[in-house]
């Protein structure tokens, strides 16, 4: 099955969030190994690409990818789905004595 994302086939998993985000992963994550003056100039980068107009629901999209990458693989993350209660308690009334 072909991963395609804008029109470009993503081969491996880095490269489906770099096209789905359109920024590098390494951006946002970092990698092994980088001194403190990279981590610096690594994190101003992804500060300024915060601010640019059409980086403005990044976060969102971050988030979005994150709980659909938990939800493919929830056994990996060992997560068990939460069952909604039926109803809810109506809230009580009154002052306390």
């Amino acid at each position: 099955m072909k991963c395609i994302v804008a029109g470009r086939e993503a081969v491996t998993a880095a490269e489906f969030a770099e096209l789905a985000l359109g920024t590098p992963v390494e951006l946002w994550l970092g990698v092994e190994g980088e001194t403190d003056e990279e981590r610096a100039a690594r994190l101003d980068a992804a500060r300024d690409i915060l601010t640019a107009p059409e980086y403005h629901d990044l976060p969102d999209d971050l988030v979005r990818l994150a709980a659909r990458v938990v939800e493919d693989h929830l056994d990996l993350f060992n997560v068990v789905p939460l069952v909604r209660p039926a109803h809810r308690r109506p809230a009580r009334q009154g002052v306390a004595a």
